[in-house]
């Protein structure tokens, strides 16, 4: 099943800034991924039939559940969901510039009129 917020990006937003993402990447992954870690720490709320936070750090070894704070969870989640796209957004950021250095992202102006389908793999994918 497609989360909304999923089907929103995918339907609407990608179309409205014209972002190119083919396979639809962003709108499925990255934000059904930040959706699902905020509303898991809203849904391990005992009060709403989640399990709660087991408090290893008090007693080690026995499974002792705390006292669920959703506010403190739900905050340490977003730090995660932040912590996570700013750790991938400069990894990504620096490969790109080591691969733009290197190797280059642009083929040359030849190779795009013929079709990159017959100059880089030597075949055509279509046959018209």
């Amino acid at each position: 099943m497609v989360s909304p917020i999923c089907f929103f990006f995918v339907s609407y937003v990608k179309s409205k800034f014209k972002y190119d993402d083919s396979l639809d990447v962003f709108g499925v992954h990255c934000i059904g991924g930040i959706t699902g870690a905020l509303m898991t720490g809203i849904l391990a709320n005992p009060a709403l039939g989640g399990q709660g936070i087991a408090d290893y750090a008090s007693k080690p070894g026995t499974l002792v559940v705390a006292p669920y704070d959703w506010v403190a969870q739900l905050t340490t989640q977003a730090e995660a969901v932040g912590i996570t796209l700013l750790w991938s957004g400069l990894g990504a950021a620096i490969l790109y510039v080591i691969i733009d250095k290197l190797w280059g992202f642009r083929v040359s102006e030849e190779v795009e009129r013929e079709g990159l389908d017959i100059a880089e793999h030597g075949e055509r994918a279509y046959h018209y």
